[in-house]
């Protein structure tokens, strides 16, 4: 397999790919470099091998194409492993394949480049990367879930203030978790670096590394990092093992945000219209269903449940989906607006102009690796046009109930709030 056997599956040229797979990670260039875009790639060790991606024809329509999902496990995948585990997929007459879990965004996005993947929840930041960024055509088609974040400390730390001289870990550098995290500290005058691991940080500098998910509880249990900005469960499995705390839900600060949102390669949402909205009509249909059915959910996503979606305990699930105690949390700081009535994390589907409005602009203000250069020339009103496509949730919610169905406003707006 030759770089321009690479360059040309994947629909880019051979300086974008280059530039691409510097943003995301050096093993996701050498990944692609060794197994291509084949439409049988060799599983990575963190990916099931009874996911084995497979050739298969397809309708005009699209509705043959088998979803493919990739995800992190998390529970922000929630809405798009529910509709798997309650066969909400098949309910729309499509064919599905066993979902494939990845250890990192990184290795999230190198499957979707590669189109060994085709529905994916992905940090709402990301598809702005790939599409303005490295020219990707990423589509956003709806929301995956709200809220569900937090920023876990170890237990000595009371402030913001005190994580000065230390090193905060971040899942990527293009999320919703960075973005948020930066935002706080610029409020308490810190200054954020990204230093070598040896290198020394003084007292007003917070020093920031990206670490997957899955490694972030045993490095703040060793005390290697002074906290993590993350997606549950690893903050509720932290308080559990009572090697950390939270100092601050990421939902209390900026209010109902989305954090993963549903991509799709956009030609799916062109040339494969019915398969779309099909598969948009099960992952709403799942949010629904989870919403009422917390414990439920806690359950068939644990490493106890039949599924296997995750390797995580049925405690750290239960106590992410229903515990959000606003007089403990208030006591500690995590909680400084409970007049919002959030709930610790919820779900809807329908992906609001004004958030993508505000995350452009505060993407323009956030520190991250990479040439950041395409966000400075970015419109964020033409990006909430061009980036998302809102058609397949408006269809489904006129089946569902409509927004009110999850308790919001009918007319399809909302005033984006930041309190920190």
């Amino acid at each position: 397999m030759t770089w321009n056997n690479i360059c040309d599956c994947c629909g880019m040229s051979r300086r974008d790919f280059l530039k691409l797979t510097g943003l995301f990670s050096t093993s996701l260039g050498v990944t692609l470099a060794t197994s291509g875009c084949q439409s049988n790639p060799t599983p990575t060790a963190s990916t099931p091998t009874s996911s084995k991606v497979s050739a298969s024809p397809v309708s005009a329509s699209g509705s043959d194409q088998p979803v493919k999902i990739g995800y992190l496990p998390i529970t922000d995948a929630s809405p798009l492993l529910i509709a798997h585990a309650r066969k909400l997929y098949e309910a729309e007459g499509l064919t599905v394949e066993q979902p494939r879990l990845f250890r990192s965004w990184a290795q999230v996005v190198e499957a979707f480049l590669a189109r060994q993947v085709n529905v994916i929840h992905v940090l709402s930041p990301i598809p702005i990367s790939l599409r303005y960024g490295r020219k990707f055509p990423t589509k956003v088609v709806a929301w995956n879930h709200t809220n569900g974040s937090a920023l876990t400390v170890l237990p000595e730390i009371e402030t913001v203030k005190n994580l000065g001289g230390r090193t905060i870990a971040v899942p990527f550098w293009y999320s919703i978790h960075n973005v948020v995290l930066q935002q706080i500290l610029k409020k308490e005058g810190l200054k954020i670096t990204r230093k070598a691991q040896d290198a020394a940080i003084a007292e007003d500098e917070v020093n920031l590394v990206v670490l997957p998910p899955s490694d972030m509880v045993s490095a703040l249990a060793n005390k290697s990092i002074g906290g993590y900005i993350v997606a549950e469960p690893f903050n509720a499995a932290a308080e559990n093992l009572k090697t950390g705390k939270i100092l601050r839900f990421t939902g209390d600060v900026w209010q109902d945000h989305a954090c993963c949102v549903v991509a799709f390669h956009e030609e799916d949402t062109t040339q494969k219209k019915e398969w779309s909205q099909k598969v948009v009509n099960a992952i709403v249909k799942a949010q629904l269903w989870i919403r009422d059915n917390r414990e439920e959910t806690a359950q068939i996503l644990s490493k106890e449940g039949t599924g296997k979606y995750t390797p995580h305990p049925l405690p750290a699930l239960k106590r992410t989906l229903t515990y959000y105690d606003k007089e403990v949390y208030g006591k500690q700081g995590a909680i400084k607006h409970p007049d919002w009535q959030n709930s610790r994390i919820d779900f809807q589907p329908y992906p609001f102009p004004s958030y993508t409005e505000e995350l452009v602009r505060l993407l323009k203000d956030t520190q991250v690796e990479g040439d950041i250069a395409f966000l400075q020339n970015l419109d964020p009103k033409e990006v909430a046009k061009e980036l998302v496509d809102d058609s397949f949730v408006k269809n489904v919610l006129q089946q569902v109930g409509g927004l009110k169905a999850f308790g919001l406003k009918e007319d399809f707006s909302r005033l984006e709030t930041i309190s920190i």
